[in-house]
């Protein structure tokens, strides 16, 4: 019968060059970590990278000599995972370009950390909390919003039907966007199915 070694001796052997004690760590904390990134990002191949970048962190960090948190391993390695998880959507939180495309998603502009994160993002209907913060936008942003996302209008369509150039359309609807964030952010407001 095996014994099952602690995780601070593992990590002592493998800084003094037992590789193999690295991978009983990871396998040993595998799932956890898995599920923990996998609840926060919903897709299994960004769930791999983000896992991948944080057993390099652990292994950049032990190899340093840096590590100090005794018997906190799986706490500290969440913690790393974590942080990855935020960067990541810091980093998508760019303004995609609006193309006109059928598939356009208003939450996939708005990609606020905090809602991304707390996974409590619409994807498939846009309620009634929305179309009150809706109505808070000046009209010209308003009008540009509901032909595009409820009227599914291309931005040419747009243009055609209120006598502005699709330059000026896709203005109002980014400004419309940036808008709903700010109101969003202001209010706390959490979206949620």
């Amino acid at each position: 019968m095996e014994v099952e070694i602690d995780d601070p001796i593992l990590i002592k052997r493998y800084i003094n060059g037992d590789e193999r004690a690295l991978s009983t760590l990871i396998d040993r904390h595998n799932q956890r970590i898995s599920s923990f990134i996998y609840s926060k990002i919903g897709d299994r191949g960004i769930t791999e990278d983000i896992f991948q970048d944080t057993f390099i962190k652990v292994i950049r960090t032990l190899k340093r000599g840096a590590y100090n948190e005794e018997g906190k391993f799986l706490p500290w390695v969440m913690r790393i995972a974590h942080n990855l998880i935020i960067d990541h959507f810091r980093k998508n939180r760019r303004m995609p370009m609006y193309n006109g495309s059928d598939s356009f998603n208003i939450f996939s502009v708005m990609g606020d950390e905090k809602l991304n994160i707390e996974g409590q993002i619409i994807k498939d209907q846009i309620d009634s909390d929305l179309t009150l913060l809706i109505d808070e936008l000046p009209g010209d942003q308003k009008e540009v919003l509901i032909m595009r996302i409820y009227k599914d209008m291309s931005f040419k369509e747009i243009s055609e039907n209120t006598g502005v150039s699709i330059n000026t359309a896709l203005g109002r609807m980014r400004y419309a966007l940036i808008n709903l964030r700010k109101i969003i952010n202001e209010n706390d407001i959490v979206l949620t199915n």
